[in-house]
C-alpha cells in the first residue's frame, strides 16, 4: 500500500507509576531520519526506539518526543533520618549545657541538616517498560495516518496517469497529419529556395532530405516511451513496499520526454498538448516526494 511520508501521531497510556506521552511528527526525506527529545531518564532506550522505528519505517525525517508524569506517590517519595535527629537533638542539648546561651534548633534548622531528608532513588523501570510498549502504538498509528494519506495520493497519481495516456493517445492519432503537414511545408519552401540556385532540382534527393529531416523531428518514440513510462508508474502504485524513490525516477522520465516531445513541435496544437503534459507530470512529481 502507498503510504505518504508526512503524518503525525499521539500516544498517552498509565500505569502505577504514572503516565508516558509520545509524540511523533513525519515529514518526507531520502532517508529514514529519527530526531529525539527525551527525558535524561529515558535516553538509554535510544537504541530500542531506533530498533522499533525500521519495524514500522523506511523513510521520512522524524522527530519524535516523550514527556512523562509521575503519579503523587512516586513525587512524594522522600525518607527522614530519625536516627540523625535524635542524634542532632542530644548534641544540641549537650551544647546548650556548656555554653549556657543560645537558641534550640526550629524544625527547619533540623529538615536544611545535611542528611536529615533523602529523597529515594526514582524507579523508572515500569516507565521505561510502559514507554517501548505504547512506542508501538504510537508508530502503528503514524503508519496508519500515513496510509490514509498515501490512499488520497495514489488516487491523484493513477488519475493524472490516465489524463497523460489521454494526451498521448491525442498524439498519437494527431502524429500521421502532421508528419504529412511538415513533408508538405518543407517540400514546398526546400523547391523554393533550391529554384534559386540551380535549373533542374533532383526530385529523389529532395524527398531523400525531407524523409530523413522529418525522422528527426517525429515523436514517436518519445509519444512510446511516454505510454511505457505511464503503464510502469501504475504497476509500482500497487507494489507493497517503499516505492518513493522509484516513482521520482519515473517521473524524471516522464518529464524528459515531454520535454523533447516541446522542442520538436512544429504546431501549435502539438506545443498546447505538451505544455498540458508537463503540467500533469509536475503535479505527480510533486505529491510523489511525500511517498515512502
Amino acid at each position: 500500500m502507498l503510504k505518504s511520508m508526512t503524518a503525525f501521531s499521539r500516544v498517552q497510556q498509565s500505569n502505577s507509576s504514572g503516565d508516558i506521552i509520545w509524540e511523533i511528527k513525519s515529514v518526507n526525506h531520502r532517508y529514514l531520519e529519527p530526531g529525539f527529545k527525551l527525558p535524561d531518564d529515558f535516553k538509554m532506550l535510544e537504541p530500542d526506539i531506533r530498533k522499533q522505528l525500521g519495524h514500522y519505517l523506511k523513510r521520512g525525517k522524524l522527530d519524535i518526543s516523550l514527556r512523562y508524569k509521575l503519579n503523587k506517590k512516586a513525587q512524594t517519595s522522600i525518607q527522614l533520618n530519625a536516627d540523625l535527629v535524635k542524634n542532632l537533638r542530644k548534641v544540641e542539648q549537650e551544647v546548650l549545657t556548656i555554653v549556657h546561651e543560645g537558641h534550640s534548633l526550629s524544625v527547619s534548622d533540623i529538615l536544611r541538616w545535611p542528611g536529615v531528608v533523602d529523597e529515594m532513588d526514582r524507579d523508572f523501570k515500569p516507565l521505561q517498560e510502559l514507554a517501548l510498549e505504547s512506542l508501538d502504538a504510537t508508530l502503528q498509528q503514524l503508519v496508519d495516518s500515513r496510509e490514509r494519506e498515501g490512499k488520497a495520493l495514489y488516487e491523484m497519481i493513477a488519475t493524472r496517469c490516465q489524463q497523460v495516456a489521454d494526451i498521448v493517445k491525442q498524439l498519437q492519432q494527431r502524429r500521421p497529419q502532421v508528419v504529412e503537414g511538415m513533408r508538405k511545408k518543407w517540400s514546398t519552401q526546400l523547391t523554393d529556395k533550391l529554384a534559386n540556385w540551380t535549373e533542374s532540382t533532383d526530385s529523389g534527393r529532395l524527398e531523400q532530405e525531407l524523409v530523413m529531416l522529418a525522422q528527426k523531428l517525429d515523436v514517436e518514440e518519445e509519444l512510446d516511451r511516454l505510454i511505457a513510462h505511464v503503464a510502469e508508474v501504475e504497476q509500482v502504485l500497487d507494489r507493497d513496499e517503499a516505492v518513493g524513490r522509484r516513482l521520482d525516477f519515473l517521473m524524471q522520465e516522464l518529464n524528459r520526454e515531454a520535454n523533447t516531445l516541446s522542442s520538436k513541435s512544429q504546431d501549435t496544437e502539438t506545443t498546447r498538448l505538451a505544455v498540458d503534459l508537463k503540467v500533469l507530470i509536475e503535479q505527480m512529481r510533486e505529491q510523489v516526494q511525500n511517498i515512502e
